[in-house]
């Protein structure tokens, strides 16, 4: 599949949220590796994790990032800047006055946290001013949640399913509406700081 990359974003962006699956830990090192300093946009994340472990993704991150990385924690205000990570076995949503909630409601997708769930939440607090990005996995969570931001009139970006270690979550984004962008992994990380540089002025 050819990279689609539509004209530079011009929106105003305030939050970004990822999410990823199988292959989704050496996806997102990719993308969000030694992002510029200072950096202010709040990036927040879903990766499924088997239930039932200690995540340690935040210590993984905060080992190769040099943002600050948290776990996401119930009523937790979003703080510009930092990076956030879903906590395993809880779906993760952002509230209209941007904190976090987290809920034990059932499995959405057979999955819990759901990327549906973050990016859906997303919509409804952030409308027009979040981007969502989709990245490798095995199963199609995170395709309505991008259907979601996209209606809102946010940003969609997936990488491309050429690249992915497992391309079946985002071929499912693109079979359900037509992303923003359609991006290798370093097509994904130059959107990113696209979108920071114009968040930031």
């Amino acid at each position: 599949m050819k990279p689609i990359a539509k004209q530079a974003p011009d929106k105003h962006i305030e939050a970004v949220v990822l999410g990823a699956s199988a292959g989704g830990i050496e996806a997102l090192l990719r993308v969000l590796d030694d992002l510029p300093q200072p950096w202010h946009l709040p990036l927040v994340v879903v990766l499924h994790l088997p239930e039932g472990h200690d995540s340690l993704l935040a210590e993984i991150f905060t080992e190769r990032l040099r943002v600050p990385v948290l776990e996401a924690a119930d009523k937790m205000p979003l703080v510009p800047g930092n990076v956030y990570f879903a906590p395993p076995g809880y779906h993760l949503s952002i509230e209209r006055d941007r904190r976090f909630s987290l809920s034990c409601e059932p499995p959405v997708r057979f999955s819990r946290p759901s990327i549906d769930v973050l990016m859906a939440s997303a919509a409804d607090a952030y409308g027009p001013a979040v981007a969502g990005m989709l990245l490798t996995g095995a199963n199609d969570d995170g395709a309505e949640g991008l259907q979601r931001i996209h209606l809102a009139g946010g940003i969609t970006a997936v990488q491309d399913p050429d690249e992915a270690q497992i391309s079946i979550m985002p071929q499912a984004a693109i079979a359900l509406h037509s992303p923003d962008h359609v991006l290798p992994l370093r097509g994904l990380r130059a959107l990113l700081l696209q979108l920071e540089s114009a968040h930031a002025h």
